[in-house]
């Protein structure tokens, strides 16, 4: 349809610009001028797939600008032998139809040829950047598989490591704890495997993972999840929400004498979600001000699975840290 408008627009101009000379109207000129457009566009798009080889000498770009330029002459003649008149001479023997098809033919040799040459190098054009970017969309998702299997060591170590420090103290939570630890695994280690989640999903996981740590320091943690029941359809990263909740319970509340409090609240604003996770715990202290690896990781993934997303840390106060992700939605 974009060649067709293009070649109408010509031919339009085309008869235009012969108005003036044109003896026998508008309308009849506009009917030679946009059959002569429609011919181009038809011989180039069958030229374009048939034949489907050809030999080696000729370039199929080649052989749809001289097919072009070919038909013109040929359409033209076909346009004034089909309009003679019955018993009228043949049209060469009339000055002013002859003159009509000289410059019918002149334009439509001078344009044709080379609107279809510009098609031709737009189209390549339009294939390389296509290239272009399915190269890196290729690229992308293997950056993002190579994440996604660095998350799922550091997570499955992270959470064992919580439930040795019970093992190692005797606490006798430890048998429940692990109980819970298995169910949990079962429900999270499959979609590490996945390239993307639902924070639906995620927000299962993340309350199954604070309830885990609950039962590990029962007087030390409580948390608040609020979400937007919109939101939970939306694709996310998998283990997204829970990288941010694990470094508030290791970073935030683990270290603080008094323990504290998490918050995690998911809501949609206008084209844009917001996942924000607020914790009580020590806050950035020195040791923590670098977003360390499993947040780089995060961010990395967001980039490639959304370009325009997010992620913002801040310090609350009095201490505390706000953890604040911004995805389209």
């Amino acid at each position: 349809m974009r060649r067709l408008a293009v070649a109408l627009a010509l031919a339009l101009l085309v008869a235009l610009l012969l108005r003036s000379q044109w003896t026998q109207g508008l309308p009849p000129l506009l009917f030679r001028t946009i059959t002569l457009a429609i011919v181009a566009v038809l011989v180039f798009s069958v030229f374009e797939r048939r034949p489907r080889q050809l030999p080696r000498w000729i370039a199929r770009w080649a052989l749809q600008v001289i097919a072009v330029g070919v038909a013109m002459p040929i359409t033209t003649l076909a346009i004034y032998l089909l309009t003679t008149k019955a018993g009228a001479p043949p049209f060469w023997m009339d000055r002013d139809r002859m003159d009509g098809w000289m410059m019918l033919t002149f334009f439509g040799l001078l344009l044709a040829p080379w609107t279809a040459l510009g098609a031709l190098v737009r189209q390549r054009e339009a294939f390389a950047r296509e290239q272009a970017l399915a190269f890196e969309l290729e690229r992308s998702e293997s950056r993002l598989r190579l994440l996604q299997s660095q998350v799922a060591p550091h997570f499955l170590f992270n959470t064992l490591a919580n439930v040795q420090e019970l093992v190692d103290a005797g606490s006798p939570q430890a048998s429940a704890v692990l109980r819970q630890l298995v169910a949990y695994l079962r429900a999270a280690v499959p979609l590490l495997d996945e390239p993307a989640a639902t924070l639906g999903r995620e927000l299962q996981l993340v309350e199954a993972y604070l309830e885990l740590m609950h039962m590990r320091m029962p007087d030390r943690l409580q948390f608040e999840i609020h979400a937007d029941d919109a939101a939970r359809a939306l694709r996310c990263p998998p283990t997204m929400l829970l990288t941010l909740v694990e470094n508030a319970v290791r970073h935030g509340i683990d270290p603080s004498e008094e323990g504290g409090r998490i918050d995690i609240d998911v809501h949609r604003n206008g084209d844009r979600c917001v996942i924000r996770v607020r914790d009580t715990g020590v806050g950035l202290r020195e040791t923590n001000q670098s977003l360390g690896t499993g947040l780089e990781s995060l961010r990395e993934r967001l980039r490639l699975m959304f370009r325009d997303a997010q992620l913002r840390i801040t310090e609350e106060k009095p201490h505390g840290v706000c953890a604040e992700i911004e995805i389209p939605t």
